[in-house]
């Protein structure tokens, strides 16, 4: 997808993390790992790369890498509501595409960025897209930290769920509940699709976003995306042939990234 398409990169970033404390601002190579992050969303093509963070040591660390900064409020209890404030803050135009990258990716890939973007710019009816990548490991159909998604024949979601979406009547029922050898099986169906975590938002949408109330399918599921499914906006999802490489949520994570620059890859 090459068409041109204007659009604005956010990327939230907080300092508290249970996992991962002060994950922002974790060294990669001799920088930042948000820095990491913002000079990925660079190469994307995005016509402004900034920073949003409640963190003035945030603040700090960007305007000394040359990167836009918006200091948000604290109490943001999500990212897209973060990202809320700064078209708020900014006043973009209702049609305006924002990328929410997230601050713990120093490996996205800016074309995947940008393809995300122009899917939503392609998809008029839509306040959001996003994308996904056929999942081949049958492991990974059964772990509930792998989100899948279920499209209707535009590509638009359905459904997002930890569980193993579409079912297999056919290949799974008659192993179920032997999850052990469900995760044993030599194949996926094709239609079977792992969720990868990058929105682009139309700015309209994320000003409205603050205003909804929490779905009880998002608090069944721990899953923000279904939100905005309950209260009736489209998801158009753009989906990929590969999988993206990991992000960082852990010590071990931070570790693997951290060897990898070391070796220059």
């Amino acid at each position: 997808m090459n068409a041109p398409v204007d659009f604005v990169a956010v990327i939230p970033a907080r300092l508290a993390s249970t996992r991962l404390p002060n994950k922002p601002l974790a060294d990669i190579g001799g920088k930042p790992m948000v820095v990491r992050v913002a000079e990925r969303a660079r190469l994307s093509g995005a016509q402004q790369v900034l920073i949003a963070t409640d963190s003035p040591r945030v603040v700090d660390i960007a305007k000394e890498h040359g990167i836009d900064v918006l200091q948000t409020r604290a109490d943001h209890p999500t990212g897209t509501d973060r990202l809320a404030e700064v078209a708020t803050h900014f006043g973009w135009s209702d049609d305006t595409i924002v990328v929410n990258v997230q601050g713990d990716e120093p490996l996205i890939d800016p074309q995947l960025v940008r393809d995300v973007a122009a899917h939503l710019a392609a998809h008029s009816l839509c306040a959001i897209a996003t994308a996904a990548h056929p999942i081949h490991d049958p492991a990974d159909v059964f772990s509930p930290n792998v989100v899948k998604v279920v499209l209707d024949a535009r590509s638009v979601a359905l459904y997002f769920s930890r569980a193993p979406i579409p079912w297999s009547r056919d290949a799974w029922q008659s192993r179920w509940p032997d999850v052990a050898a469900l995760a044993a099986l030599p194949a996926v169906p094709p239609n079977v699709l792992r969720h990868i975590g990058l929105y682009a938002y139309r700015a309209k949408f994320l000003r409205v976003y603050p205003t909804l109330a929490q779905a009880p399918i998002e608090e069944a599921e721990a899953l923000e995306q279904l939100r905005a499914l309950w209260h009736g906006e489209r998801i158009a999802v753009l989906v990929t042939h590969d999988a993206p490489p990991p992000g960082v949520d852990t010590p071990a994570d931070l570790a693997r990234v951290q060897a990898l620059f070391e070796r220059g890859n």
